[in-house]
């Protein structure tokens, strides 16, 4: 069988582009790699996109001068997972906090495994994780 190497982008689906992609370049230091009236990509560490897209403007196949992408769309909350560091997650609360964004959960899975809940703009839930929360990303000494 073909190997898979790692998830090479994510996305949510939002009604204000604009404003989403302040929460995330400002929270998180995202930066955007691609934007229009239809999408905002922004770079996360590791490799990673998260893929911002208007919520009903992809609901049509997007024609690239190199192809087309076909339709997509979602609705409802969705959710996230960002990983962390372990020696991380107190200061996540604080600047969590310092941000006026209120924390929703916080859940002590094992003594070294901790996960941050939150929402973002569009009331998708956004967790931090820190390493073990699955078995295949084992506890690290971070």
């Amino acid at each position: 069988m073909p190997g898979i190497n790692r998830i090479l982008e994510t996305c949510l689906y939002v009604a204000d582009l604009d404003a989403s992609q302040r929460f995330y370049e400002t929270l998180f230091g995202f930066q955007p790699m691609l934007r229009d009236d239809r999408i905002c990509a922004l770079s996360v560490p590791g490799r990673g996109a998260l893929l911002l897209f208007k919520i009903g403007a992809s609901l049509s196949p997007s024609r690239m001068p190199v192809g087309t992408i076909p339709p997509h769309g979602g609705q409802g909350n969705q959710h996230l997972c960002f990983a962390i560091d372990r020696a991380d997650i107190d200061a996540w609360q604080t600047r969590l906090e310092d941000a006026n964004i209120p924390t929703e959960s916080r859940i002590d899975w094992s003594e070294n495994v901790t996960s941050l809940y939150f929402r973002d703009p569009d009331h998708h839930s956004i967790e931090l994780g820190t390493a073990g929360l699955w078995p295949n990303d084992p506890q690290d000494d971070r």
